[in-house]
């Protein structure tokens, strides 16, 4: 936990995927400082007609390389929040050559209760995390 979920239009390589999914691992490891082994990732490909997504008058230029970042946590502080969307688009263009304007995140929070990692306990209640 935190659950991150990528939705990107079709066209990544197996190999492209996965440095998609390290390179967000590592951010998620810088900014929130979870364990290495707390890796929870979904990602989902559209075709390019069945994504939209503008610049909210920004003035964002965005190419087929969208990459769409839901997380679902536990709350964390601004800090690290910011600390999250910069170092997520510091990795993906390090590791991956995508821009930043091709980065949107969305983080919503939820609490203790909403977790069940399995065997039908809420582990963040029971004490087991």
């Amino acid at each position: 936990m935190p659950l991150i979920r990528i939705d990107a239009i079709k066209g990544r390589s197996k190999d492209e995927v996965r440095g998609v999914l390290d390179a967000a691992h590592r951010a998620m490891l810088a900014a929130f400082k979870v364990p290495q082994r707390d890796r929870y990732q979904i990602y989902h490909e559209h075709d390019a007609a069945h994504v939209i997504a503008e610049d909210t008058g920004l003035g964002i230029e965005r190419s087929a390389n969208l990459l769409i970042f839901t997380v679902v946590s536990r709350p964390r502080d601004e800090r690290m929040k910011l600390a999250f969307y910069e170092g997520l688009c510091a990795e993906l263009k390090s590791s991956c050559g995508i821009e930043s304007s091709d980065v949107i995140v969305s983080i919503a929070t939820n609490s203790d209760a909403d977790w069940s990692f399995g065997g039908g306990r809420a582990q963040f209640i029971t004490g087991e995390l």
